[in-house]
């Protein structure tokens, strides 16, 4: 493989545009596609969207890689695509791996009624989408969290805290921060940890990301932590 292109096709989190990836930057033959969510159809399902969503893969056997939200639909996208490797940042293998929090939300269904809210309470989404450390940082909102119509949020929440996967994929390579807030480690299994990183560490620790990516395609390490 390293003879030829390595095509690495990136998604974003919940709400966020292809801007997070702007640091991400890997030397040749890496070829870096940056994705962008698409509308839903009414009442989809996540695995229908992810079929959708794989249309835009245009090269065999890639590598996919998706933060927070993204990392649950790269997964479902690599049940229907094959991919060389498929690796998360800042998200969960199974929904076991939802912290207390998120678990409670996902009984009560609380999350319906947070889109309406968080439209108009900017910082309060910033802080769900990035952690607590980023929620006053209001030039965010508008550079990397674009696509936040009513009815994607509704959807993307709704498959967010409903993800029906019980078992981890021992093939899916996890990176995750040691200080994430939203997604705490505690009950996250098997990932490569990364000293201080938050559920925003895809903009604030790309230089170790860019080291650890690099890691794991060219020497297939899967457990390391920076």
């Amino acid at each position: 493989m390293l003879n030829e292109e390595i095509h690495l096709y990136c998604m974003p989190g919940l709400a966020a545009n292809s801007k997070i990836f702007e640091f991400i930057r890997l030397p040749k033959p890496f070829v870096i596609h940056k994705l962008e969510w698409i509308d839903p159809l009414p009442n989809e399902s996540i695995q229908s969207f992810s079929k959708r969503m794989c249309e835009k893969i245009k090269k065999k056997n890639p590598i996919l890689l998706g933060v927070s939200f993204g990392g649950i639909l790269v997964q479902e996208m690599s049940k229907i695509i094959p991919c060389h490797k498929v690796i998360i940042i800042s998200s969960v293998k199974s929904y076991k791996e939802f912290p207390i929090h998120i678990m409670l939300g996902r009984k009560s269904k609380a999350y319906k009624y947070f889109p309406t809210q968080w439209i108009d309470k900017t910082e309060d989404f910033i802080g769900f989408v990035f952690g607590p450390s980023m929620r006053n940082r209001m030039g965010l909102y508008k550079h990397y969290l674009s696509f936040r119509s009513k009815e994607y949020l509704q959807w993307a929440l709704h498959h967010f805290f409903q993800w029906d996967q019980k078992e981890a994929d021992p093939k899916v390579i996890h990176i995750h921060g040691t200080h994430d807030a939203l997604i705490p480690v505690f009950n996250i299994k098997n990932y490569i940890a990364v000293k201080g990183g938050t559920h925003a560490m895809i903009l604030r620790k790309a230089h170790l990301l860019n080291e650890i990516l690099l890691e794991i395609i060219l020497n297939n390490t899967s457990t390391k932590s920076l």
